[in-house]
């Protein structure tokens, strides 16, 4: 076994002076920024299937045309085919003002904090939690990938 891969790589190791204080608390603003990608992807989730439902619109207008029933057609292509989700807006602006009001300013933030802070080193939380928790000289417990 290659000995280089029981020691985590240097990206991962703690750079000298970071307390624990600190890499618990880099380790929380990177969960928190985690969530807000998750947040961001049931955003993007609303976006689609909202995109899909009025597009589906389009064939039960149809139908109901077909079926005769002029009227229901029209109160549907009329009220709620194309309408805004909230007043002024579709959801694809809502995705664009959430990644630019709160999405990418977070990202950023975090970004510069882990460069002032721990050299830009990213998951060090985790990395300490791996290297404290793995089986030392087992095949699957390496610290990182053999080279």
């Amino acid at each position: 076994m290659n000995t280089n891969a029981q020691h985590p790589a240097p990206e991962h190791r703690r750079p000298d002076g970071v307390s624990d204080t600190t890499v618990e608390a880099l380790g929380r603003l990177s969960k928190a920024l985690e969530t807000a990608e998750r947040a961001r992807g049931a955003l993007y989730t609303f976006h689609q299937l909202t995109g899909s439902a009025d597009l589906a619109l389009d064939d039960a207008v149809r139908l109901l045309r077909e079926a005769g029933h002029e009227e229901q057609a029209g109160r549907v292509e009329r009220e709620i085919l194309g309408r805004n989700v909230i007043p002024g807006h579709w959801t694809f602006q809502i995705v664009e003002a959430y990644n630019a009001t709160y999405y990418r300013p977070f990202q950023q933030i975090e970004q510069e904090i882990r460069q002032e802070l721990a050299a830009g080193r990213d998951h060090l939380y985790e990395a300490e939690m791996k290297e404290a928790r793995r089986t030392r000289h087992h095949p699957d417990h390496t610290a990182r990938p053999a080279t």
